[in-house]
């Protein structure tokens, strides 16, 4: 959903949505109006995410509002700002969902009324109002029903009485179904119901007519509790929204919102606190749980002086932080963000299913009236009741509520789910591509290895010591920014005295030549040493190489080399195993070192002294061989591979916690660091297809049997109700096994 500036994104919060055929519905209607870009209805968290033309947009929003009010009037729509103020205000209003649409995070200070009571002390939902008075109402039509059987009464008494048994139990669903028919929709779930149950009526199937929609009732009971629950666990998965912070002004301590806490202010988090804010620790040490952002179960030290993310958990120190970014930028909003929008993106399959369900109702309903008038005309004592009542039948049946509901629900559950394992999905369409992934290219450094180079040997030649060595060498390179130079440093490990050292001269391209003790140091690359005429010989080692000459004699040299990451053999085992059937890996390093690296690690094929420019060229000429359904999947930490992750079909970024452009440019998003991570996405991706792809032919299979059966006169109304509502329940508590994959690849 790219767009240029001109359009403007805006999100609205539909409380009350509980059908999926209702999101359907809204997001075809709302794509229709004049000025309307791109619209897209997340059923699994109740928002709508629009893109229009800038000009007009207070009058787009007016006409959206009141386009949703015709199409669904039981829904209340709240802008996404104030729906965090809404749920206030009616306490438990949407307690259910009260971190989805709490934050408004680009503009996030027009909180002002914002308080810090938040909605986690009570978790009734308004669903749970509802919910009681549909039972009551179940109970009280059931109750006249069973009275009329237990009593012989006058055939037109009886009748009476199932009206208001019928009335009381669904007088609502025929309600809506008629004024549906007024705004000229026809054909949806309501429709169905009505049409069957009065017409069971009609042909004096009295206690039938009640019975199916009592059953129908309670089967959309289960369903919207089934799809609350679901919704729910997806929730608490991202429920790592901070609700306050504990700002410090001078000596006293305040409870604040944290969209109210500014850069450099300071906040204290206690022991079990989330810290609400990205920040610096000033005082005070602690262990840190990241795994509501990383998924990594093994807390993190920090002391004075690292960076703490929002989203940690505190576990047992006290901690004085300095905020360096406000709430809307902070790492918790962007994941929030990030998660949210993520189902705006949809996959294939649920495109698929909306222009499916858009045919099949009317389909069904044509076949349903031939199936009523034809066989009475054609064949001899064919009754039209009889045909009429299958007629009917048919129609209970051919409700597509299953697969709409499922669907959505499957791939935010796989979203949740891998989020939970610390990755990012961007949207449902990026999981679903990652099934077809046939190709992943890594970069090297900080991918595949740490990207922090280490003294790996000290070669001493000459009759010098490797103390000596590396003292003459760590002085050289004191006054150095390179990374090489900080791991010679380190390396050394003791402090450097400034006046021991003069004549300071960096070579570019070279190296750099010192006075040091009065003996003149030059340390660098081969270049240097042939520049200087210092006779040496070329060592074999692999790696950066730093060669030292001592007045201008060579005393021996230093192998620096980059770390490959542990877990980097298991990814690319567990990818190989996941049917990837090519791996490649690109390095701006000289060729050496990436044919080691690779070898070492068991890639295809290394592509090596690349500049970012020739990692695209690379990229694309591996999608020249592929055929037009795989995928390639790039993996870059982000600081110089924007251009390649937007080119590729998935770009993945590693430790998007560290590169905002990576986290922009990529479309999923590993926050653990771990390129192993990409094998468990893949891992939950194919599971999530599997799940979906269950409910789609589970619901269709029984959909057609009982097509058939109810076309023959062997399924009667009941069996069709109840075919209806369980394969919908089945499909969403299946839906719900996405959230419990567990990824532990060997």
């Amino acid at each position: 959903m790219e767009t240029g500036i001109s359009a403007v994104k805006r999100k609205l919060v539909l409380e009350g949505l509980d059908c999926a055929n209702c999101a359907m519905k809204i997001e075809n209607g709302v794509q229709k109006i004049d000025g309307v870009t791109a619209c897209s209805v997340n059923f699994a968290n109740k928002t709508l995410t629009m893109e229009m033309a800038p000009e007009r947009s207070d009058d787009i929003l007016e006409k959206t509002k009141k386009k949703i009010r015709i199409l669904e009037p039981g829904i209340k729509v709240l802008e996404y700002g104030a729906a965090g103020l809404q749920a206030r205000s009616h306490k438990g209003g949407s307690s259910k969902h009260h971190h989805a649409h709490n934050q408004d995070h680009n503009h996030s200070h027009d909180h002002g009324a914002e308080t810090v009571d938040d909605d986690h002390g009570h978790s009734h939902d308004h669903g749970a109002q509802s919910v009681k008075i549909m039972v009551a109402r179940l109970i009280a039509g059931l109750a006249i029903g069973a009275a009329v059987f237990a009593f012989s009464l006058s055939r037109e008494l009886e009748l009476i009485l199932f009206i208001v048994s019928y009335l009381i139990v669904g007088g609502d669903i025929v309600f809506k179904a008629l004024k549906n028919i007024v705004r000229g929709q026809v054909f949806d779930e309501y429709f169905l119901m009505s049409i069957a149950t009065v017409g069971a009526f009609v042909i004096g199937e009295y206690p039938e007519g009640v019975a199916v929609m009592l059953f129908y009732q309670v089967g959309e009971l289960f369903q919207s509790i089934a799809v609350n629950r679901s919704r729910k666990s997806i929730g608490a998965l991202m429920d790592i929204r901070p609700d306050f912070a504990n700002l410090k002004t001078g000596d006293e301590i305040k409870r604040v919102s944290p969209e109210e806490v500014r850069i450099g202010d300071l906040i204290i988090v206690r022991p079990g606190e989330k810290i609400p804010l990205d920040g610096k620790v000033i005082e005070g040490n602690s262990a840190m749980d990241t795994s509501a952002l990383t998924g990594e179960s093994v807390p993190r030290e920090v002391s004075a002086g690292d960076d703490v993310l929002s989203g940690f958990i505190n576990k047992n120190g006290v901690l004085t932080i300095e905020v360096s970014k406000v709430f809307g930028e902070s790492t918790v909003a962007k994941i929030l963000d990030l998660v949210e929008n993520a189902s705006s993106k949809k996959a294939p399959t649920e495109n698929f299913i909306t222009k499916f369900a858009r045919y099949y109702t009317p389909f069904v309903v044509i076949v349903a009236v031939l199936l009523a008038v034809v066989p009475p005309l054609l064949f001899s004592g064919a009754t039209f009741s009889d045909w009429v009542y299958r007629a009917l039948v048919f129609l209970v049946i051919s409700c597509p509520c299953a697969l709409v509901v499922s669907i959505p629900l499957g791939f935010f559950g796989g979203i949740g789910a891998s989020s939970r394992n610390g990755v990012l999905v961007k949207g449902s369409n990026y999981l679903e591509a990652l099934n077809d992934v046939k190709y992943v290219v890594f970069d090297k450094t900080g991918t595949l290895t740490k990207g922090a180079f280490k003294v790996n040997g000290i070669y001493p030649q000459n009759g010098w010591t490797e103390q000596e060595l590396l003292r003459q060498a760590a002085f050289a390179e004191m006054h150095s920014t390179h990374p090489i130079a900080e791991s010679i440093r380190e390396a050394y490990g003791q402090k450097l005295n400034e006046d021991l050292l003069s004549g300071y001269n960096e070579i570019s391209g070279h190296g750099i030549q010192v006075v040091f003790e009065g003996k003149e140091v030059l340390a660098g690359n081969a270049k240097l040493m042939k520049r200087e005429n210092v006779d040496f010989a070329a060592p074999s080692e692999l790696g950066t190489i730093v060669h030292v000459a001592i007045n201008k004699q060579y005393a021996g040299y230093l192998v620096i080399a980059d770390e490959v990451k542990e877990d980097s053999a298991q990814a690319i085992r567990s990818l190989k195993n996941l049917g990837v059937k090519k791996i490649v890996m690109l390095t701006g390093d000289i060729k050496a070192v990436g044919d080691e690296v690779g070898k070492k690690l068991g890639v295809d094929e290394v592509r090596s002294e690349l500049l970012p420019q020739h990692k695209v060229e690379e990229l694309e000429k591996i999608d020249r061989q592929k055929s037009s359904k795989e995928k390639i999947v790039f993996v870059g930490d982000g600081i110089n591979d924007t251009p390649v992750l937007a080119r590729a079909d998935v770009g993945v970024a590693m430790g998007g916690l560290g590169s905002d452009a990576a986290i922009e440019a990529a479309d999923i998003v590993i926050m653990t660091d771990e390129p192993s991570k990409l094998a468990s996405a893949i891992h939950i991706a194919k599971r999530t297809r599997r799940i979906v792809w269950q409910n789609i032919l589970f619901a269709l299979l029984v959909k057609a049997v009982f097509l058939l059966l109810g076309a023959f006169g062997i399924a009667t109304m009941w069996e069709a109700v109840f075919s209806d509502v369980g394969v919908t329940l089945l499909a969403v508590l299946n839906a719900m096994r996405v959230l419990k994959i567990k990824t532990n690849l060997v």
